[in-house]
């Protein structure tokens, strides 16, 4: 699979694996050493790697190098372009479903 070119098509990319977002959802807590991640998942430590990789290069974690651990953490302000472009397009899908809520009344 190509990597995406812009940065917020890398985000959504990063986002839309569930094993991705779990990722995150567990740095939430804090930064967690690779092989912490990697000992819960049923996938192979490269596999974990990947996943990282991914989750890196679209801004939304770093990892660090601390003596002999690799520290992964969550990057402040990852999700800000991802954020924004939501809040962009909020209005108009509310108004979308407002017109289509209305629409169904009529029918009923």
């Amino acid at each position: 699979m190509r990597t995406p070119d812009d940065p917020l098509s890398r985000i959504f990319a990063a986002l839309a694996d569930p094993t991705r977002r779990d990722i995150l959802a567990r740095l939430e807590s804090g930064p967690i050493t690779v092989g912490d991640l990697a000992d819960d998942y049923p996938i192979s430590r490269p596999a974990v790697s990947q996943h990282l990789r991914v989750l890196e290069d679209a801004g939304l974690i770093e990892r660090t190098v601390n003596a002999q651990w690799r520290v992964c953490a969550l990057q402040p302000g990852g999700m800000s372009d991802a954020a924004a472009w939501i809040a962009e397009h909020r209005g108009a899908w509310n108004e979308r479903f407002d017109l289509l809520e209305q629409l169904l009344r009529k029918e009923t």
